[in-house]
């Protein structure tokens, strides 16, 4: 039999009028898992950051993240609605955030510090996105908390975890997509970072890989995940996420290759 959502509050603290959301701790939980393991990494001198840098790029990273992944779900997913809404754009609180998006934005908040600091950009890409896929499974388990985002149906081979989400209005078991996502986008996109930057490689190699790899995780994730009710599946079948994938599978997989040549003696 399939499970059934545990219909969790949304609500973690109530304190009178002042209500803080699981979604919202999440969020705390990325940024805090950052700055941890980015002091860790700046103890290794040839990283040629310190303990300042990655507290101004905790600072930098939380600005592109919402900016980014607010404008990313506007343009990307909305773009109708929010030009005959246009104040609606700053109503973060009714959601609507797209990971591909807050990475665009990071990575133009990484360009402006690099900038600022006379840093190679590259070397501060390579320095930062190790750090970033715990904050996506985070954000992933945010998601299962609230019950959003759920799966597509699931065949009944897969339903001894397969799930009921109520919120679907219906009684359907469906993936439980934010557990793969969680799984695949974050953990294993982690492990994946952080054992291939752990010793030192050419300029962008780093980063050029986390393009390589969340492009092809978040890819395959969608097969599993139920597409947005207002765009549905687009050509070939294919969600927006994973028509907005195949460009950073294709850039990080020519950058990576291209690092690695123009280093190689």
């Amino acid at each position: 039999m399939p499970l059934v959502h545990p219909q969790f509050d949304p609500v973690a603290i109530s304190i009178g009028p002042l209500a803080i959301r699981w979604y919202g701790l999440m969020y705390l939980v990325g940024f805090a898992l950052f700055l941890l393991l980015g002091r860790l990494r700046a103890r290794e001198a040839w990283r040629g950051m310190s303990g300042n840098d990655v507290d101004d790029l905790l600072f930098y990273g939380v600005l592109g993240v919402i900016l980014g992944g607010r404008l990313g779900y506007v343009l990307f997913y909305k773009p109708g609605y929010y030009l005959q809404h246009p104040l609606e754009i700053f109503a973060i609180w009714q959601g609507g955030m797209a990971s591909h998006g807050g990475i665009i934005g990071v990575i133009v908040v990484m360009w402006l510090f690099a900038r600022l600091r006379g840093k190679s950009f590259l070397r501060v890409a390579d320095f930062v996105v190790p750090l970033v896929p715990l904050g996506l499974a985070a954000g992933r388990i945010g998601n299962f908390i609230n019950g959003e985002l759920w799966g597509r149906p699931a065949d009944p081979a897969v339903w001894p975890w397969a799930m009921v989400f109520p919120q679907a209005g219906d009684n359907v078991p469906r993936h439980p997509s934010q557990l793969y996502q969680f799984a695949l986008e974050g953990v294993l996109l982690f492990v994946i970072l952080w054992l291939f930057s752990r010793r030192e490689r050419p300029a962008g190699a780093v980063g050029s890989m986390f393009l390589l790899g969340y492009g092809t995780l978040r890819f395959v994730a969608e097969f599993g995940r139920e597409p947005d009710s207002f765009l549905g599946l687009l050509a070939l079948k294919l969600s927006m996420g994973q028509w907005l994938s195949i460009p950073m599978i294709a850039i990080g997989a020519v950058l990576l290759w291209f690092f690695h040549r123009r280093a190689a003696p």
